[in-house]
Parts: structure tokens; C-alpha cells; sequence
């Protein structure tokens, strides 16, 4: 793998601390939907199983959960806010000993003041992780954190490699020999943190590079598009939207006219593969296609790297799911046992006392 660290973060220091503060116990577990009853359980709450990259966290969760020996039951709020507060509300009546939250709404810091709240009232830990909570939230509560990333650097090193890509590759790209790159981004939902971030950065720190070579910034596919994204309706960053909002890009499609996108920025890579998808379904980014079309995404999922690979996608920013589970089970064991919340963890990670953030990679072929 072609894996960047960035700055000082240490990313296998992150990973092999976690893990092995949460492999010393051992035993069995009780993981399941949410129907379980055991007293003293750890309770997680996932925003949406459909997620692949928070499927991977959980994955790899509850495996980790299970090998330290922690009795925990899992929750799927399938992207409904109400539902995962009363999720909270019911772990709680039956003696859930930590939350661990995934939140589903971030337009407004009210779901996690509210968990918050709960948690205060019933003296038990709760750590949120990846979607974002702000350190006022957090830090009026002693017995809160938060397990994220620094957000911002996904779409700087997102944009960096984009630029470095298309400096490289300029001729190549510019498919209708115009001297612009014009690009569609898919932005995964309004109100996100990291949402905004990635498409921000995605392009500003993109045309900072083509500015550097001579060449001029990217362009928006779509001139009437003041907001310049293309939004999942849904919120959920799903392939689907991707597919759909690349196929409705695709239709406007005029070559002739010099009406073409030539580059494609994703703030995930469910999007990006729903964009690829598209693409191949008219003919591009197939291993006998004339012009592959470069593809962006955020995540390095499985299926994103076999598309990379395959030649069929350019390029992703790895988002650490082991590291992410791996020091969200030693926060657990550390909060329950009355230890340092992060007892164990990467201290150059830890953000005063009320958060950590897993170091970001690239990605970009074998």
C-alpha cells in the first residue's frame, strides 16, 4: 500500500496500544441488536448499520469487545435521531454501566447535550465517536469524550493529493483540452462537520497546488450551482445517491459543447463507488474504457481499494476503523475502571482531556 502518515500523528502507535489494552481480559460477550438484558452491559449506538465504513467500526468493535471479555449490546438508530435517544433512554433503564455514541444528528449539538444529560443523571461514562461533538458539549461532563479524527486534514490531504494527481496528469484530464478541470463533488450531508470540511479543502487546497504549477482552479461542472456539491438528500452518504446524482450528471453530458466533468470528488467512498457505478454503466472507468475519469473518495473501504486497484478509482484518504474501535474498547475499560480515559493511548493524539482524533493515511493504489 502506498499509505502517507501525516505530520507527527503516529498511526500504528495509535493501533498497537488500543488493541492490546483491549485483549487483556478475555471471556465472552453478549453483543447483539439491542434486545439484550444483561445488567451492566456497555451500550453502542451506531447512527446506521448501512454506513460501510461505521459497518467496519463496528466490525471490528465488537470483536474487540468480545476479546476483553465486555458484555455489550449494539443499537442501530438507522439514521432517526428520536430513535436513538430512546435507544439511550431504554440502555439505561436497564443498567447500562457506558454509552458509547455514534450520533445521528449533528446539525445542532441539542441530541448530544441530551445524551449528555441522561448519562450525568445516571453516573455512567459515555464517549461519542466519529461524528463530530463540540468540546463545549464534552467537557461539561467529567465522565465524557470523544473519539474522532482531526476533520479538516481529510479534506487538506484530500485536496493535496488531488492536486498533485492533476499537476501530474493535467493533459489527461482535461479531457476537452479547455486548460480547466471541471469537476462535480458530492457533499454527504448539509450540517456535518466533516461534511463541510471535505468540501472545503477538497478543492481549495486542489487549486493551491494548480496554482503553484501555472494552471488554472477547478471549475464546477455546473455553473447555476452556486453551493458547488452535489447533497445526498438523505444525509446517509449512500452509493445509491451517488449513483443517482452521477447519473443526472452524466445525462447533461454534451462533449460536442465542451460540457463535460472530468473530475470526481467524494467526500466518502460509498459515494465515489455509487459515482463509478455511473460512470461504467456509459461506458467509463472500465479496464477496455477509452477515458477513465479520476474518482476521489474518503474512507479506504474495502471495496474502494479493490477499485483502486482495479484502475477504476484514483484515489481515498484511509480512515483508521480498527484504530478508531481499538481506542474506543481502552476508553471503555478505562472509564469503567476509574482510570485516565486515555490510560494507554498515543498521548501526541489526545486533545486536552476530552478527546482523541486517529490519524488519517492516503491511499492510492498497491
Amino acid at each position: 500500500m502506498k499509505l502517507r502518515d501525516f505530520g507527527k500523528l503516529a498511526l500504528a502507535g495509535t493501533m498497537a496500544f488500543s488493541l492490546a489494552a483491549c485483549s487483556s481480559d478475555g471471556g465472552s460477550s453478549d453483543g447483539g441488536s439491542g434486545s439484550g438484558s444483561a445488567d451492566g452491559e456497555v451500550s453502542v449506538f451506531y447512527y446506521t448499520y448501512g454506513d460501510t465504513y461505521i459497518s467496519s467500526v463496528r466490525s471490528n468493535l465488537d470483536s474487540d469487545l468480545k476479546e476483553a471479555g465486555i458484555n455489550f449490546v449494539d443499537y442501530d438508530a438507522n439514521n432517526s435521531q428520536t430513535t436513538q435517544t430512546e435507544q439511550v433512554q431504554t440502555a439505561i433503564s436497564k443498567g447500562s454501566k457506558c454509552l458509547v455514541v455514534n450520533l445521528v444528528d449533528t446539525a445542532s449539538q441539542d441530541a448530544a447535550k441530551n445524551i449528555i444529560d441522561q448519562a450525568e443523571a445516571a453516573d455512567i461514562p459515555v464517549i461519542f465517536f466519529n461524528r463530530s461533538v463540540d468540546e463545549e458539549v464534552i467537557s461539561a461532563y467529567d465522565k465524557a469524550a470523544f473519539v474522532g479524527t482531526d476533520y479538516e486534514q481529510a479534506g487538506i490531504m484530500q485536496g493535496d493529493m488531488i492536486g498533485d494527481y492533476l499537476v501530474e496528469n493535467f493533459d489527461k484530464v482535461d479531457l476537452n483540452g479547455d486548460g480547466e478541470i471541471s469537476y462535480v463533488m458530492f457533499k454527504g450531508q448539509e450540517g456535518n462537520a466533516e461534511a463541510d470540511a471535505r468540501t472545503k479543502y477538497g478543492v481549495e487546497n486542489a487549486d493551491a497546488k494548480l496554482d503553484e504549477a501555472g494552471k488554472k482552479p477547478l471549475k464546477f461542472y455546473d455553473s447555476n450551482n452556486s453551493n458547488k456539491f452535489l447533497l445526498d438528500k438523505d444525509g446517509a452518504w449512500s452509493a445509491a445517491q451517488g449513483t443517482d446524482l452521477m447519473q443526472t450528471v452524466l445525462s447533461q453530458y454534451n462533449p460536442a459543447n465542451k460540457n463535460m466533468v472530468e473530475l470526481v470528488i467524494a467526500n466518502n467512498d460509498d459515494m465515489a463507488l455509487g459515482a463509478i457505478s455511473a460512470l461504467e454503466n456509459e461506458g467509463y472507468n472500465k479496464s477496455d474504457s477509452e477515458i477513465t475519469i479520476p474518482v476521489f473518495g474518503v474512507d479506504a473501504t474495502d471495496a474502494a481499494v479493490a477499485k483502486i486497484n482495479e484502475g477504476a478509482m484514483t484515489g481515498t484518504i484511509k480512515q483508521d476503523a480498527e484504530g478508531m474501535a481499538g481506542a474506543l474498547c481502552t476508553m471503555v475499560q478505562n472509564m469503567m475502571e476509574g482510570k485516565d480515559k486515555f490510560d494507554g493511548l498515543d498521548s501526541e493524539n489526545v486533545i486536552g482531556t476530552w478527546r482523541i482524533n486517529i490519524p488519517y493515511s492516503t491511499y492510492t493504489g498497491e
